[in-house]
């Protein structure tokens, strides 16, 4: 049995909620274009783990939120995320939730054909 299990710009995908999807660290969500959302807490942690202050994390890697209703990472002119070096995330220990969230509980459309998270039974 599968529900609905997406984010808002994916709404129509089917997981099945016995499967949990195990990152392989591929670095396709950090290739696809779009916000990814910080939070309060995050932007403290992020700018400590990178050894700058909040202001300087904030005027260096963020820019208003599509929404107009919070910040985002910037992207580098190919949509990739600023924070992706090569295929490595420089900030994975302190990385936002949207990041550890996929695909679990958010993804896009055609996120099966790029992602190489491997399916495990859920417990």
């Amino acid at each position: 049995m599968t529900h609905k299990h997406g984010s808002p710009t994916n709404p129509d995908v089917q997981l099945d909620p016995g499967v949990f999807y195990v990152c392989q660290r591929c670095a396709a969500c950090c290739k696809w274009p779009g916000d990814v959302r910080l939070e309060a807490h995050e932007v403290i942690h992020i700018a400590a783990f990178l050894d700058l202050t909040v202001q300087e994390f904030i005027d260096r890697y963020t820019r208003l939120r599509s929404n107009r209703q919070g910040l985002s990472l910037i992207e580098k002119p190919d949509h990739e995320c600023i924070m992706l070096d090569g295929d490595a995330c420089r900030i994975h220990p302190v990385k936002p939730e949207q990041c550890t969230g996929f695909p679990n509980r958010w993804n896009f459309p055609g996120w099966r054909e790029t992602c190489q998270a491997i399916a495990v039974a859920a417990g």
